[in-house]
């Protein structure tokens, strides 16, 4: 069942990829990525003390989330422009700006 759910992913993932582009596919893959790791991370670091009862880890796992998910924002952005800048990365000195003359002139 995993390897049926990460091949649905991996299809998704392509697909996705030559609709949009492979630059917008990157970074949506990093919007969900990150903050998702971050919570995970999160959960085992702090899994021993929140579910303890179970109660209480129900009801402080959507806030945490929610919490680490606006947390994870700002570091979202970073790693986009980071990418935008590395992909659109090139030095003005070497274009030529010219002028167009049409031939029957």
């Amino acid at each position: 069942m995993t390897y049926l759910f990460l091949y649905i992913v991996v299809v998704i993932l392509v697909w996705w990829t030559y609709r949009v582009g492979w630059l917008e596919a990157l970074k949506t893959v990093v919007k969900v990525i990150v903050p998702s790791a971050l919570i995970i991370l999160f959960n085992i670091k702090a899994g021993r003390f929140i579910f303890k009862s179970p109660v209480v880890g129900l009801l402080s796992a959507l806030p945490t989330s929610i919490f680490i998910f606006r947390g994870s924002l700002p570091l979202v952005s970073y790693i986009n422009s980071w990418i935008e800048n590395k992909i659109n990365k090139y030095d003005d000195s070497e274009v030529i700006d010219t002028d167009s003359v049409s031939l029957d002139d």
